[in-house]
């Protein structure tokens, strides 16, 4: 059992200074002394009078599966972190999430190794991308007292202090999933295909609670990386015909199981978790089977969705092919912000521990309406706080990015009685 995230007990010291800078004196000047934050501006400082904060990113730029996503989403994040320092800053100081990028390649001993380069150098992690990845650091970002925002959903994290996260797990979105192709179509079977470890097996968790809440047949498929392995996962579908399939994989695998399996005389109903997509998918010989067959299920509306929050992050990463990693970068960065504006206005001592109380202390992010306020709830017990609502979209390639909202934040009734006492995959 993980400890709930009831917030760090900590004595914040009442630190009284005679200095001040562009913000609240004293306590913002303070911040200086912690790892990551200067009195000097960053390195390209939009407001010279203002410190620096740095913080660390750690993506998939390169070689590893989610790279197509990886690289927008880092770029929104800069982007993301730009605007915070055209409007001024954070209490004084400005926010550098450009000079500590690191590549993971998708890879847990990688993400490790470039952690261990930056943690010295940065204040929080803005991104670290990957669940098997950011478990790789996570006893060292407790020990370090380094808060980071994940790009993934894994159900952990909703257990973790030193973790900021958006949106829905992978579990709850499953459970929705069900609830919705139940209400929709009566369903009588489901099939979970996803990769091993927690994703897939988020996935397989929740699917299998709401078949069973409902009474309906569940089957799990595991499957691995890659094109070439996806033929046990097709003959699965193509021989057992269940009325719902749920896809916890990447794009590449989406597509050939979709494809190949519509090729292959399946008819039923595919439907996708958030990393499933990518827009280049109506691109390849699967689009048409795409378009007939799959729904994808997510945590916010895609990037042409009408928000103010959508509508900022449009405006920031400017001309750029539409792509969902945009909007997820994006959507991830409001918790980290809220922590700074929180760690730097409140009566926190002006270290990482008073960061990491911070966080803990939230009990609502403006996500500036990409999500609901109360999305970013993570003081209290997880069972109470956790962000059980998904979106449903439709394939629909006159979107910017593909997908249109068919059914907009909701939670089945499977999601609303579950008891969240851990991360589902362990259950």
């Amino acid at each position: 059992m993980k400890v709930p995230k009831s917030g760090v007990l900590l004595v914040a010291l009442a630190l009284v200074a005679s200095g001040c800078r562009g913000g609240d004196a004293g306590d913002s000047d303070e911040a200086a002394n912690a790892p990551g934050v200067t009195a000097e501006p960053c390195p390209q400082a939009v407001n010279e009078d203002n410190g620096c904060i740095y913080l660390g990113l750690i993506s998939d730029l390169t070689a590893g599966p989610f790279a197509p996503l990886g690289v927008p989403i880092t770029d929104a994040q800069k982007a993301f972190w730009q605007r915070v320092n055209d409007d001024g800053g954070i209490a004084g100081y400005d926010v550098d999430a450009t000079t500590y990028v690191k590549d993971n390649l998708y890879n847990p001993q990688t993400h490790s190794q470039v952690y261990s380069e930056i943690k010295g150098d940065v204040l929080a992690l803005g991104q670290t991308l990957g669940s098997p990845t950011t478990l790789a650091i996570l006893g060292n970002m407790k020990s370090d007292s380094i808060v980071g925002a994940p790009a993934s959903w894994t159900s952990l994290w909703a257990f973790e202090d030193n973790i900021l996260e958006s949106g829905t797990n992978y579990c709850f979105e499953a459970m929705n999933n069900v609830d919705h192709m139940i209400e929709e179509k009566s369903i009588e079977s489901v099939m979970s295909i996803g990769f091993p470890g927690d994703y897939g097996g988020d996935a397989a968790a929740g699917a299998k609670i709401a078949a069973e809440a409902n009474d309906i047949e569940f089957t799990n498929v595991e499957t691995g990386p890659g094109q070439e392995a996806q033929a046990s996962a097709i003959s699965a579908v193509v021989r057992q015909e269940p009325d719902l399939v749920i896809l916890a994989t990447g794009p590449t695998e989406t597509a050939v199981i979709v494809g190949q399996a519509a090729a292959q005389g399946y008819t039923g109903q595919f439907m996708g978790l958030g990393p499933t997509w990518n827009p280049a998918l109506l691109e390849t010989p699967a689009a048409q089977a795409m378009q007939g067959l799959f729904l994808h299920s997510g945590y916010w509306g895609s990037f042409g969705t009408d928000t103010p929050g959508h509508e900022a992050m449009r405006e920031a990463v400017g001309d750029v092919t539409p792509n969902d990693g945009y909007t997820s970068g994006w959507a991830w960065s409001y918790p980290l912000k809220a922590a700074l504006e929180e760690w730097l206005d409140g009566d926190y001592e002006k270290t990482r521990e008073g960061l990491v109380e911070a966080a803990s202390d939230l009990e609502s992010v403006d996500y500036e309406g990409m999500l609901p306020e109360e999305a970013g709830s993570f003081a209290g017990d997880p069972n109470e706080t956790a962000f059980r609502q998904s979106v449903i979209s439709q394939v629909d390639p006159d979107a910017p990015a593909g997908l249109t909202t068919m059914k907009d934040f909701f939670s089945g009734p499977t999601a609303e009685a579950h008891e969240f006492t851990g991360a589902c995959y362990e259950g």
